[in-house]
């Protein structure tokens, strides 16, 4: 987690710091050691990303973070109700909830 505010150091100089500052940015990675298939690792990203969209439709993320999910290969024995509570507990961990 890189929190905007406090790397002004780091913005693009043609960027308006303000609009930088309010941007939010996710990244989801699923890797081999999940499964080999690419059906079974894009399932899993599309679970992760919807309980995301969800969250960020919702209002309840903080602008002004970069975040980025690596699944552990524990991800294969838990349901979509599962992954919602594990996201949304990193989430709150994070401080990044509002």
């Amino acid at each position: 987690m890189l929190e905007l505010d406090k790397n002004v150091i780091y913005f693009p100089k043609k960027e308006d710091p303000e609009k930088f500052k309010k941007q939010l940015r996710l990244a989801i990675n699923i890797g081999l050691k999940v499964s080999k298939s690419a059906v079974v690792r894009n399932r899993f990203k599309r679970q992760i990303k919807e309980v995301l969209n969800n969250q960020v439709k919702e209002g309840k993320i903080k602008t002004g973070f970069y975040l980025f999910f690596v699944a552990k290969p524990n991800i294969k024995e838990k349901n979509f109700a599962e992954i919602r509570e594990e996201v949304e507990l990193l989430l709150q961990r994070a401080k990044v909830v509002n």
